[in-house]
């Protein structure tokens, strides 16, 4: 970065100018540091819409800005008709390690398949000079070292993104499709005098639509020996989001059919393969390494917690300056933040690409963009094996407090519900959770500090995670709001209604039992008023711990502290004693010191008791 006085001299102005450049948010990626600004080293002068010549130079903030690639994966088409972040140094990365096979996992919509894109226009060979996409890049203007490889392999590339089916024979089915098209964009092997007469002839089988499962699983590694012969140079194989049918195969119980055609299929791909230069895939998940990847040593894993490759999925802060400064939104800087940036891949803070581009696009509207953008059936699966101990730390999350968890990166999916705390691995994986330290342990597993990204993060854990353990669905909104709402009036019969409603409703989700049950289910009720309140949980407080406290985070509403008792088979009358002997607990044991320690002196104190699927409150 360098400062005005230095970006004068360098562009032969005043350094009131450039300091006036800043304050405008015509130099991107300008940001001040106390009272002086700084500049990134590679800025431009802007145009200053003075008269010169005779002709209007007009400013950068008149002329038509381009669209943002909302939904755009072509790179070709990326680059040229939208916005681009440059994320072209990912080769260089790429060339200077010179990894056979790489597998990159980060969560969705993160640009994989875009860079992926990236990879393939930049390295396969094509009858038109596509070195002109690249020219006015940084790779570019890393010398001739890189620019070598640009136009030099043939590259096979598949997505499996799309490959989302109830059934093995529909997947099946897909994938087929796929490799049919794949085999078609390379059609010149069908006449090509160095391939065998039986090479053909599967060719052929491909194209035509009529192999059979044998035929598919092996045919990565036939394809990759027919383009080395041709073109006399071996290919690069890339697969983008190759986990997403195996996830699919999980949630879907067709599990063994896609691991047993994935392990051949990648198998001849990847290993002992003789015809190929590099290899390079992407997915959300890691925990498929076991069942496909066995005996794959020579495969180098990328996941957001390795500091290798961290900023080429995603945009890092001086592009998200750069980009809100372009369309006259820099004003728009803490928000942005706010809402999509933190998370953490290695020792770098990243910001959702997809949420930020829609977030401009639709004149700097913060909602969660992330919400319905993939459905994850297997953390459904793993919710319904949460302990009460993690439904706590999942509740103490919503509330922006951090949790300590064990991650493991190589979890497998047979063995993801076995421990309920696989949870946040995960989390963690997809998005949800991002590490603030973290600590390498003897057996190998990471012991972190996690907690909730983001504002967004907080709406979609709230919308698919909180409403899954709660089982909003199955109650209704209209229930869950009748329970925020009575709370909010102080309406003990509705509250006590409310809940008695839940409870009947969800009674295929649970099973009714003792104290920590009903402990964890209020916790979850509560949680829905988190814009409202800081709700902690057992907590120590005056003479005690208390069950659950409400601190409101703004002075006109009331504090509340609830005390949880249960019992079986308990009368009206006793359920009555027992409510009364949870409010005389909140006195006794001076519940509210914590309380009254924050400057809350309006506190509502709730005694709960319970019996079966009947409660009763007293309030205080």
């Amino acid at each position: 970065m360098k400062s005005c006085k230095e970006m004068s001299i360098e562009w032969k102005i005043s350094e009131r100018s450039v300091t006036k450049f800043c304050k405008d948010g015509k130099i991107p990626g300008a940001v001040k540091n106390g009272k002086k600004w700084q500049i990134p080293d590679d800025a431009k002068r802007p145009a200053d819409s003075r008269i010169v010549n005779g002709l209007y130079v007009k400013a950068e903030s008149e002329k038509a800005k381009k669209p943002l690639p909302v939904g755009i994966s072509d790179y070709i088409r990326a680059q040229s008709e939208y916005y681009y972040v440059d994320k072209t140094m990912l080769i260089k990365e790429f060339l200077d390690r010179k990894v056979l096979v790489s597998l990159f996992t980060r969560p969705r919509r993160f640009g994989k398949t875009l860079n992926m894109d990236m990879l393939r226009v930049f390295f396969e060979i094509s009858d038109e000079d596509t070195s002109r996409y690249f020219v006015d890049k940084k790779i570019w203007k890393c010398g001739e070292e890189y620019r070598k490889h640009q136009g030099k392999y043939p590259v096979i590339f598949l997505t499996f993104k799309d490959v989302k089916f109830d059934s093995w024979e529909a997947t099946f089915a897909k994938i087929a499709g796929l490799l049919q098209e794949e085999f078609g964009r390379h059609i010149v092997l069908r006449n090509s005098d160095k391939i065998e007469k039986y090479e053909k002839e599967y060719f052929e089988r491909i194209l035509s639509g009529k192999a059979d499962e044998v035929d598919l699983s092996a045919s990565l590694q036939k394809l990759s020996k027919m383009l080395a012969a041709h073109y006399g140079k071996a290919p690069i194989i890339i697969i983008d989001e190759y986990d997403t049918p195996i996830q699919e195969g999980y949630s879907k119980e067709f599990y063994d059919d896609i691991i047993g055609f994935m392990r051949n299929f990648f198998s001849g791909a990847f290993k002992d393969n003789s015809n190929l230069s590099y290899g390079f895939l992407t997915g959300i998940l890691r925990i498929a390494q076991e069942s496909i990847f066995s005996g794959l040593n020579n495969i180098t894993v990328n996941s957001v917690m390795d500091d290798e490759y961290d900023s080429f999925f995603g945009f890092t802060d001086n592009e998200v300056n750069k980009m809100l400064a372009y369309y006259g939104g820099y004003d728009k800087k803490e928000e942005i933040k706010d809402w999509y940036d933190g998370y953490r891949f290695g020792d770098k803070e990243i910001y959702n690409p997809w949420s930020v581009i829609n977030y401009i696009s639709r004149g700097f509207q913060p909602q969660a963009y992330g919400v319905n953008t993939g459905k994850n059936e297997i953390l459904e699966d793993v919710l319904k094996t949460a302990t009460d101990d993690i439904q706590e730390k999942l509740f103490s999350l919503l509330q922006g407090e951090r949790v300590i968890a064990r991650i493991d990166q190589n979890v497998v999916y047979r063995l993801l519900t076995e421990d309920p705390s696989n949870i946040y691995s995960l989390l963690l994986v997809a998005g949800y959770l991002k590490i603030l330290n973290k600590q390498m342990q003897g057996d190998g597993l990471w012991l972190c500090e996690v907690s909730i990204p983001n504002r967004e993060i907080s709406a979609v854990y709230k919308s698919e995670i909180l409403s899954h353990l709660m089982q909003i669905g199955a109650m209704g909104r209209g229930t869950a709001n009748k329970i925020a709402e009575s709370l909010y009036a102080q309406d003990v019969k509705k509250l006590q209604d409310g809940i008695e409603e839940y409870m009947k409703k969800s009674i295929s989700f649970f099973d009714e039992g003792a104290e920590g049950f009903y402990h964890g289910l209020l916790l979850g009720l509560v949680a829905l008023m988190d814009n409202q309140y800081k709700i902690r949980s057992n907590r120590e407080s005056g003479e005690g711990r208390y069950d659950i406290c409400l601190f409101p985070r703004e002075i006109k509403y009331p504090g509340m502290i609830m005390e949880l008792k249960w019992d079986k088979d308990l009368s009206e009358d006793e359920l009555d004693l027992l409510a009364a002997d949870a409010l005389d607990q909140i006195e006794d044991k001076s519940y509210d010191t914590e309380m009254r320690a924050e400057g809350i002196t309006n506190i509502s104190k709730f005694g709960i008791a319970f019996s079966g699927k009947t409660l009763k409150i007293c309030k205080r």
